[in-house]
């Protein structure tokens, strides 16, 4: 079975506000076993034009696990507060 990772770049827009989303980001992660690989630090781009504000990588057991922390109620409550703080690019990909 392969691995799956969420991979965010967030540009935090209302950085009071995104607090209340890491609170409740980081409680739903604690919920649905995220084990976080990277979240927010120094980035040294090494090629092209993509230079993230802030990002995020987190590793589930797959990708069902990934949808069910993305699909839960914990994790909503978390994007309901995010709401006017951040924008979010997030994707899931499947590792090996």
């Amino acid at each position: 079975m392969s691995s799956a990772y969420i991979i965010a770049n967030v540009t935090v827009t209302n950085p009071t506000q995104y607090e209340e989303y890491r609170k409740w980001s980081t409680a739903a992660m604690q919920a649905y076993q995220a084990e976080v690989c990277v979240r927010g630090g120094r980035v040294e781009v090494l090629e092209g034009d993509w230079a993230p504000e802030r990002l995020v990588i987190l590793k589930f057991a797959d990708v069902a696990a990934a949808r069910v922390f993305y699909d839960s109620p914990e994790y909503g409550r978390a994007r309901a507060a995010r709401e006017g703080a951040a924008i979010m690019r997030m994707v899931v990909v499947e590792g090996v």
